[in-house]
């Protein structure tokens, strides 16, 4: 979207890039355009489009609005009674603050241009091909 940003794109083209289900797509969206990331253009020709410029909008913001973790440490204790149990949980629950709050920095310094920049090529070629057709 960040290389296309005067061409809004339908859930059915999203759902091409993310080899995915447009339905996948509907439900992602939403989020994003509640957090302000995505807008609607609606009409013939409409779809999504960046509601901002990629440049402020940082994968962290992106992982906000889809509520996402990019971590999936369960510490849920099987045995609560289990005193040793109890003492790994502590630890693995402080080890995972901590990485949750470095991945959270890392995730804020790179932004939907860092990565649009990075996939260029790809995106070039996708236009060429679209104005083809």
């Amino acid at each position: 979207m960040a290389q296309v940003p005067d061409h809004p794109m339908t859930s059915e083209e999203i759902a091409g890039w993310l080899h995915t289900n447009p339905v996948v797509v509907r439900r992602m969206v939403a989020g994003l355009r509640e957090a302000g990331i995505l807008s609607a253009a609606r009409g013939h020709g409409g779809g999504w489009m960046l509601a901002k410029p990629a440049s402020s909008i940082s994968l962290a913001d992106v992982a906000a609005a889809l509520e996402e973790s990019f971590l999936s440490i369960n510490t849920e204790p099987e045995n609560p009674r289990c005193l040793v149990e109890r003492s790994v949980t502590r630890h693995l629950d402080g080890f995972r603050l901590e990485v949750e709050r470095m991945l959270a920095e890392r995730l804020a310094t790179v932004t939907l241009a860092d990565i649009a920049a990075e996939c260029g090529q790809g995106i070039a070629a996708y236009k060429e091909n679209r104005h083809a057709v």
